[in-house]
């Protein structure tokens, strides 16, 4: 009753999970390059690619490469980086931890272990 773990398929099963996490980074890398791509300058949390052309092309022209070339052309052609960069998702969330950190220094509250 007590191994919440449990709960979530791929731990009994033994399914490696590491996936899941890089495909979250590459989440939001593939967003910011879609984003600039498009032309967009505002912040990242409020970009919207939906029915851009030029981003579209980009991104069908990543994926057109399928399994022919190594992972690392692919994020290239996308991002013009051979190297996944958490720092998209980081970004992403700015104004959300600045604003947790603006409400815990009102309030008070210590944050830490």
């Amino acid at each position: 009753a007590d191994f919440d773990p449990g709960a979530k398929y791929h731990i009994p099963s033994n399914t490696p999970y590491a996936r899941y996490f890089l495909a979250r980074i590459l989440q939001f890398q593939f967003h910011r390059a879609l984003c600039k791509e498009a032309g967009v300058t505002g912040p990242l949390h409020r970009c919207s690619i939906y029915g851009n052309k030029k981003a579209g092309e980009k991104l069908k022209q990543m994926l057109s490469m399928g399994q022919s070339k190594p992972w690392q052309d692919a994020l290239e052609t996308l991002t013009a980086q051979k190297q996944m960069d958490a720092m998209a998702l980081a970004d992403y969330f700015a104004p959300l931890k600045t604003w947790l950190d603006e409400q815990n220094n009102a309030k008070g509250y210590a944050v830490g272990w």
